[in-house]
């Protein structure tokens, strides 16, 4: 809104316009300050340093490590998904620098009545070296919690719906080069401010989220929140699904790093290794979880296929060892990306995206669901090499 519209609308209040004008002047104000508050916590809460920038370059697959030995099934399983949002999408819908989905559709065709996976890919597709050094490879799952309808007992941690009183705001409708940059944020009084931390949801409550179910252990929730979706085994002998269903907007702190801060030894830094340390130290175990001050708001989805995970961001559900996490503000979601390196040599569909997942060799291999899945993904932390394959014909496209 120009200045001059804003000074035309003062003027016109002098002038007691009619109640319908006024209120949609009033509505247009308010998103004004919306915008604004928006962009000011954007200010303060987007990234210090420079996004990193795509640089790939011409690849053979006798070029990927491992490449021949590999099984390659699980990735396939995961395309076919990705290619079920694909062929839904426009034709000439980007695929970031990887053509337009219409470039994809050829590809997706093929995977339909593929039976060897390897050779599908070798016939359809180019690889690329994403270039600048090993990249980083962690892991997630999805965790099984106990729960319960009711506060009774050990079921004592709640787990919230989305607030009515929260707001997110989408900076890439105000500016291109914010896409995919969101904050959170409430109205208070004629103020609006920054949704609660945290330590201060764990303090206050929202009065407007309805508790899903109540947890009977304080940290498996938190866990809960770091992985985004879970299944929950409730007392009364049903099992159900939550999946992400939104964020308060505040920055996201991984309380490894806090506990190295706390003298924790960094060698050897894992999940499990902070899982054990906030159960030998109760007294501390809450102030250590908030000092993530971001917090997760969840939602009731069907389980569905009990061998598959939940929807990952691209909204296909995750394949085991075959999707993963990507930058989606770089990487395309149906985009196949061979990593190898740190005894890790597989390929995997880009599915799903995550706070901490930024940068072009950057990536979070789902693990699937229960405890042993949560101790493989654990335990994943290697430096490896990128390799991206982009359809035949598909020129990649990159800035700068």
């Amino acid at each position: 809104m120009s200045v001059r519209a804003i000074r035309t609308g003062c003027w016109l209040q002098l002038r007691a316009p009619r109640p319908d004008a006024l209120r949609a002047r009033l509505v247009l104000l308010g998103l004004f300050l919306i915008a604004a508050a928006g962009l000011t916590a954007w200010w303060y809460l987007r990234p210090q340093s420079p996004p990193e920038t795509l640089s790939l370059s011409p690849a053979d697959f006798d070029d990927l490590p491992g490449w021949k030995a590999e099984n390659l099934s699980d990735a396939l399983r995961a395309f076919r998904g990705s290619c079920r949002r694909i062929v839904a999408l426009p034709p000439d819908k980007p695929m970031a620098y990887a053509g337009t989905a219409g470039d994809w559709r050829r590809v997706c065709d093929a995977a339909s009545a593929a039976s060897d996976p390897r050779s599908f890919f070798e016939k359809n597709f180019v690889p690329y070296s994403v270039d600048g050094g090993n990249g980083l490879v962690t892991g997630y799952y999805e965790p099984l919690l106990r729960g319960s309808a009711t506060r009774h007992g050990h079921y004592q941690t709640p787990v919230y719906g989305l607030p009515d009183d929260l707001l997110t705001i989408d900076l890439g409708a105000f500016r291109p080069e914010w896409k995919g940059e969101k904050v959170g944020a409430r109205i208070v009084g004629k103020k609006i401010l920054p949704y609660p931390s945290r330590a201060e949801i764990d303090a206050d409550p929202p009065k407007s989220a309805a508790v899903l179910f109540y947890g009977d252990d304080p940290i498996s929730v938190f866990f809960l929140h770091i992985q985004g979706s879970g299944r929950v085994a409730l007392d009364n002998g049903k099992t159900l699904r939550v999946t992400y269903a939104g964020q308060n907007g505040q920055p996201y702190t991984a309380i490894g790093r806090t506990l190295i801060h706390r003298g924790v030894p960094r060698d050897g830094m894992s999940m499990q290794v902070v899982r054990d340390w906030l159960k030998d130290h109760p007294d501390d175990a809450q102030a250590v979880m908030e000092s993530d001050a971001s917090f997760v708001f969840f939602q009731v989805a069907p389980v569905g296929d009990p061998a598959l995970g939940p929807p990952g961001t691209e909204g296909v559900p995750l394949t085991p060892r075959g999707s993963i996490a990507v930058d989606s503000h770089i990487h395309p979601f149906g985009l196949p990306v061979y990593i190898a390196g740190g005894g890790l040599a597989d390929l995997f569909i880009a599915q799903d995206t995550g706070g901490a997942i930024r940068g072009p060799a950057r990536a979070d291999i789902f693990y699937g669901f229960g405890p042993k899945a949560e101790t493989t993904a654990g335990g994943m932390k290697a430096r490896a090499a990128f390799f991206v394959l982009l359809p035949k014909g598909v020129t990649p496209k990159l800035s700068g």
